[in-house]
């Protein structure tokens, strides 16, 4: 039989109680809200009731209201007080990001001056190094056949099963062995995720890691973040603006806890291609220490726009010889790989990507290749920090690098193509540095030129210099923002690519990184500016004999970032 139906009076009873409670904490409760939670279930017998409560509530609401203030101060007090605890226990002393990477303060290189890039009307950006134009056809086509195609959901974590055959195809002709594709190549986000994988699985906290200086900035942090501790060893910057190795230095910097040397070439951000010569003599001091392996990054392998004429024909030839061979057109000219090297497989992992050669940067794809007792290792890693890199982009990327090995645009192949391009935007751009009073500094390959700007330094207002001090940042800080803010033109310093006690020393080079990946209007834009900043200079080192007063820059805008504002 069902249950007893409860009393009017008792249910009554039971309303009167909450409606009190409800009173003292809640005033703007009302009896409506309560007839639909409680009268609905038991019908309109209590709506009687539920007025009189309304008259019970009339002389206590002006105490209540007090009381809930009283309530609501305590419990926003105890919530401040939570949130405190809250913050200082995901953010304590503990934390192994600033444990690691220190405390840093105030904002990276990259965001101040993409801050001060997106500040000022039609800026000339030759900061950050990105291509500011579309891939070509044949990559943006085969991206979306890809995803028409249905290739829109995971694939295998390790690598897309054609992607890590082509890789396996084309790294075979560039080592001269055979590459396994599932055992001997990682798919990765990027070729950061590649470098910061390949770190995680080979150091032990303490572990030291050789970084040739200047190094970019990625290096540092993710040697830190792995656990790493990071020992740097100069390129010293010749008279002639050549930058030099000195393999007696790298090897003095070899102790018992080095485990691994950060190799990079074409190199980011001096543009140096490191000849067969000197890997051969790093590839020497390699073979005298057990415990050192090699990481070497490749990315800008297809962006070299200078090398000996000789080893270019030789790799031309080599090349065409017939279309078997067809795959060697895709090892650039006056690259080595360090892996190639005798004895020098088994000692090191490879990292690359392809959205410098595509002008892809957003498509976020990268590989490493290695042994396959190492490559094991970041195979079990890659299921813990995503469970693959975009299978659409992957796919596409499997053909594209096919595709590029093909007559394109009048040369033997798109890479062919790329570095002509990028040759003849290097020497425009070189050309609007010596106008400005900037002395280049030597660079086969990558899309960016460093230049010694000491000359300029006198020329930069005191405002500008005495706020980089105050936030800590070196003189080049204040002279990129002065060119930004007076001649429209963003860099980057030189600074950041420097350890701490190298990028603050006075009498170090005030070098900036200028970026040539930018479309030919850029350029030209940026050409003319700097020959208006190269007239400023000479009325400013020759007052007495200038004729006529120094060229007016586009705008003056002094007030738009923050060292410009502040003495």
């Amino acid at each position: 039989s069902s249950s007893p139906r409860p009393s009017s009076r008792f249910l009554a009873n039971i309303v009167l109680i909450l409606a009190i409670v409800n009173t003292i904490s809640t005033p703007s409760f009302t009896t409506s809200r309560i007839s639909k939670n409680v009268g609905q279930i038991h019908g309109s017998r209590f709506l009687g009731a539920l007025r009189r409560f309304d008259v019970l509530r009339r002389p206590l609401r002006r105490s209540s209201s007090r009381r809930q203030s009283r309530v609501v101060r305590s419990i926003r007090a105890s919530s401040s007080e939570d949130d405190s605890q809250s913050i200082s226990s995901l953010a304590s002393d503990r934390c192994p990001v600033e444990s690691r990477l220190g405390q840093r303060q105030g904002e990276t290189v990259w965001q101040e001056m993409g801050r001060l890039a997106g500040a000022l009307p039609d800026v000339i950006n030759l900061g950050q190094g990105y291509p500011d134009w579309e891939p070509p056809e044949f990559v943006r086509k085969t991206a979306s056949e890809a995803i028409d195609m249905g290739y829109n959901q995971y694939t295998r974590t390790q690598g897309h099963p054609d992607l890590a055959h082509t890789l396996a195809t084309r790294y075979s002709a560039h080592f001269h062995r055979d590459i396994d594709p599932m055992k001997e190549i990682a798919v990765t986000v990027g070729c950061s995720q590649a470098l910061y994988l390949t770190l995680t699985a080979l150091l032990n906290e303490g572990d030291e890691v050789l970084l040739l200086e200047p190094f970019f900035e990625l290096y540092l942090g993710q040697v830190k973040m792995s656990g790493g501790v990071p020992v740097t060893v100069p390129l010293s910057l010749e008279d002639d603006g050549d930058w030099k190795l000195d393999l007696g230095k790298l090897e003095a910097a070899i102790t018992p806890k080095t485990r691994v040397l950060i190799l990079n070439t074409p190199h980011n951000p001096t543009g140096k291609v490191f000849n067969l010569e000197e890997m051969e003599g790093i590839a020497d001091i390699v073979r005298r220490y057990p415990q050192l392996s090699v990481v070497s990054d490749e990315v800008y392998k297809y962006i070299i726009n200078k090398g000996p004429e000789a080893e270019m024909e030789d790799t031309s030839k080599s090349a065409s010889a017939s279309d078997d061979n067809a795959e060697a057109l895709a090892s650039p000219p006056s690259h080595v790989h360090f892996a190639a090297l005798d004895g020098m497989w088994n000692r090191t992992v490879t990292c690359s990507s392809s959205g410098k050669t595509f002008s892809i940067t957003g498509w976020q794809v990268g590989w490493l290749v290695g042994p396959a007792d190492f490559v094991s290792r970041v195979h079990r890693l890659l299921p813990l920090v995503q469970f693959c890199a975009p299978t659409p982009m992957q796919h596409a990327l499997s053909e594209v690098l096919a595709e590029a090995d093909r007559p394109y645009k009048g040369h033997s192949s798109y890479y062919s193509w790329l570095r002509d391009m990028y040759a003849r935007k290097r020497q425009l751009l070189l050309s609007g540095l010596g106008n400005a009073g900037l002395k280049p500094t030597k660079g086969e390959g990558g899309f960016f030129v460093m230049a010694d700007a000491r000359r300029l330094l006198p020329m930069v207002p005191a405002s500008y210099l005495n706020a980089a001090k105050a936030r800590g940042r070196a003189q080049d800080f204040a002279l990129c923002h002065w060119l930004a803010e007076k001649y429209n033109i963003v860099s980057i310093p030189g600074s950041p690519f420097f350890s701490p006690s190298e990028g603050e020393n006075e009498n170090a080079p005030c070098l900036v990184r200028f970026a040539f990946c930018k479309k030919d209007e850029i350029l030209l834009r940026a050409c003319e500016q700097f020959r208006v900043l190269g007239e400023d200079l000479e009325g400013f080192e020759n007052p007495a004999v200038s004729s006529s007063p120094a060229s007016a820059p586009v705008a003056d805008r002094t007030q738009i970032a923050p060292l410009g504002g502040h003495a």
